[in-house]
């Protein structure tokens, strides 16, 4: 799952993943994320996921995520051009920066899938 406020890179995103045999869900905040994440199953393999986001953001649904214990297994990957210090309290898998190099992210996908 893809979760990017930004409708240009969710999109490119999700065809560099289709591209690569993945199928991505995409959501453009935390709340649709968890919406999508309980009526679907089964679950991703893997969250990517923006930090800065509207309506809900990354910190926000990480800490959701992480209560729910249905959720809270699943590997996160966060891209974000957010400051190093403030992701590290959010316990997650890898951190990508912004602009993202999109082999690396194929890299580290496949490591957590």
């Amino acid at each position: 799952m893809v979760v990017e406020d930004d409708p240009d890179l969710r999109e490119m995103m999700a065809h560099l993943l289709a591209f690569e045999g993945f199928e991505p869900r995409l959501a453009s905040n935390g709340q649709e994320a968890l919406q999508l994440l309980h009526a679907e199953d089964p679950a991703p393999n893997v969250i990517v996921l923006d930090l800065m986001m509207p309506v809900m953001d990354g910190w926000t649904f990480r800490e959701r995520q992480r209560r729910d214990a249905s959720l809270a297994n699943i590997p996160v990957i966060v891209v974000t051009a957010a400051p190093q210090a403030s992701v590290g309290a959010l316990d997650v898998d890898e951190v990508l920066t912004k602009p993202v190099d999109f082999d690396r992210l194929v890299d580290v996908i496949r490591t957590h899938c």
